[in-house]
């Protein structure tokens, strides 16, 4: 088992704290059947794909996922040459995972010595929603851990400009709702997220891992990816093994289908 990156330093009044939701990503991620995937989708012998592949995490909070993968790189994805960046509405959290990166590469440096470290280049994080700030066809590897409880409204999102908000227990509340508050069906956030697929995703190899809980209707949402074409392929490839109500989870893989591709 892989080690978890410490968060210790992270303010948990304005950062979603993680939890098992959290832990089912890095377990799923960091299992043999998920490494076998993303080892053969992102093999350098193929010259359409030995470019460093581009990790991006939306909704970073605390940063335990995102530097997990980034620590980690070597071993999920057979090469250290991948690039890691975040997105998150939450400044504090964007501050946060910066934060947890740099300790997770201090603590594999210390782990396997100087000069000796398999961590991938975090290029840093976007203080932005969702997928906006990013151009198109530039991802290659999604990672979403969405605000999925279902509500009955869907909380507004910050202004992402550098203004500072002046911290008070109204606007830290506000910040924690973000980071769970799914509205309708715990849906309307990841909608958003899923109809960006299409354009934000590489071409040749882009892939995304999404949570949801049951209330999430998951089964409907690999139906509606099965109507993008023949192009598109979804699966679960972990769950949390509880056996009902909204917090049971599972990790849903979207991928594209290469051209020419001999490994899927």
């Amino acid at each position: 088992m892989l080690p978890t990156p410490s968060t210790s330093h992270v303010d948990f009044e304005r950062i979603y704290e993680p939890a098992e939701d959290s832990y089912l990503l890095l377990d799923t991620l960091s299992s043999d059947s998920e490494k076998a995937f993303l080892q053969s989708r992102f093999n350098t012998r193929s010259p359409k794909i030995s470019s460093s592949p581009l990790v991006l995490e939306i909704g970073t909070g605390s940063g335990v996922v995102l530097s997990f993968v980034h620590a980690h790189a070597a071993l999920i994805f057979g090469r250290a040459d991948i690039l890691t960046a975040g997105v998150d509405v939450n400044r504090y959290a964007c501050k946060s995972t910066e934060e947890t990166v740099r300790v997770a590469e201090k603590e594999q440096t210390q782990e396997r010595g100087q000069g000796q470290a398999s961590y991938g280049c975090y290029i840093g994080n976007i203080l932005g929603d969702l997928t906006t700030p990013l151009r198109i066809g530039t991802v290659d590897m999604l990672i979403f851990n969405p605000p999925y409880v279902p509500t009955p409204t869907l909380p507004s999102t910050p202004g992402t400009t550098d203004e500072v908000i002046k911290p008070s227990f109204e606007s830290d509340s506000h910040l924690l709702e973000l980071s769970y508050a799914g509205g309708k069906d715990g849906m309307e956030t990841t909608n958003r997220l899923l109809d960006s697929l299409p354009d934000i995703l590489s071409q040749e190899r882009g892939c995304a891992y999404i949570l949801f809980c049951a209330q999430n209707k998951p089964e409907d949402v690999k139906q509606r990816i099965r109507r993008w074409g023949a192009g598109w392929k979804i699966e679960t490839v972990g769950t949390s093994g509880k056996k009902g109500g909204w917090e049971k989870l599972q990790i849903i893989r979207i991928w594209r289908i290469p051209i020419a591709t001999d490994f899927l």
